[in-house]
């Protein structure tokens, strides 16, 4: 039996297959199509200390090789969360990944604190959001904001910590230090990159926010080259994500040297995808004989 299994700061996965944050609810959407058992981790919509509605619609558009989104992290807040989501998914045999935003330090604190207590496994610490303190200026965009909301969200997590990346930066190995040195336990990358869809016949913008988050198969190259940055930087496991559509994407993040990944838009595609990779990243192995995935892991150097 080939081993697939993974570990994420001490947390044993079945395999390195994971959903991306945003693209799968909270499981309930994609229970009647996807076996939640097969997976290795479900990682929940973000989850904010009180209910956001979100930004005004449109807040979709598609683009060429992907899509843009500004939904704006829509979430009920912590206290649905609590009595809905997670006992849903405490249903299935796969690791909860809980991914926490907020606009202020403070909110993230508070979503980490009540978290405590519930049966999550790890925390994705979403650090895109606009902080608000500092004129809205994205937390993951200045290293001394994302090491010191690292060690912050770190005082309080009983959980271990997952530091999710924005890569609309100059240099994402300069994030990722300043998150380890907060003393994150593993990054996840990338969010989605900045971009802008208008209407030439409405002439306007797809997006009431003007901008949006493109994600989708346009941005994997983008991914992959900051997925093996990161992954000569820094000593803490990496997620990848960023375009995975296949089995061959996801091995392609784990030769660069993520530990994990993590599908999102591709979801939308094919309510189907997160299986077909399990089963992709298995066939790989048996056609290339190899035995343990962690030989596949950072492979290329």
């Amino acid at each position: 039996m080939r081993n697939t299994k993974v570990s994420i700061a001490g947390v044993e996965l079945k395999n390195p297959v994971m959903t991306a944050s945003g693209t799968f609810g909270s499981g309930a959407e994609y229970g009647e199509f996807v076996d939640l058992n097969r997976l290795g981790a479900v990682v929940t919509k973000g989850v904010a200390n009180v209910p956001w509605p979100g930004n005004p619609t449109p807040r979709i558009a598609e683009t060429y090789g992907g899509m843009l989104n500004a939904i704006g992290l829509q979430n009920p807040g912590i206290d649905v969360f609590v009595k809905r989501d997670i006992p849903f998914l405490k249903q299935y045999d796969t690791k909860i990944i809980v991914n926490v935003c907020g606009r202020t330090t403070e909110d993230y604190v508070e979503v980490v604190e009540r978290l405590a207590e519930e049966p999550a496994d790890l925390l994705e610490i979403n650090i895109s959001c606009p902080n608000v303190k500092e004129g809205g200026i994205a937390f993951g965009q200045d290293p001394k904001a994302v090491e010191a909301i690292t060690r912050e969200v770190k005082k309080h997590a009983r959980q271990p910590v997952i530091m999710k990346l924005s890569p609309n930066v100059t240099d994402i190995t300069v994030m990722a230090k300043a998150a380890e040195a907060g003393g994150a336990d593993a990054l996840s990358l990338i969010n989605t990159l900045t971009g802008m869809k208008i209407d030439i016949h409405r002439r306007t913008f797809a997006l009431a926010n003007k901008t949006g988050g493109m994600s989708g198969p346009a941005v994997k190259p983008v991914a992959v080259r900051m997925v093996y940055q990161t992954a000569q930087a820094v000593k803490i496991p990496i997620i990848g994500m960023g375009g995975i559509m296949n089995a061959d994407d996801a091995i392609e993040f784990i030769l660069a040297g993520a530990t994990a990944i993590s599908v999102g838009t591709a979801n939308f595609h094919d309510p189907y995808v997160t299986e077909k990779i399990v089963d992709g990243i298995e066939s790989y192995m048996e056609r290339y004989q190899v035995e343990d995935i962690h030989d596949l892991i950072g492979a290329v150097r």
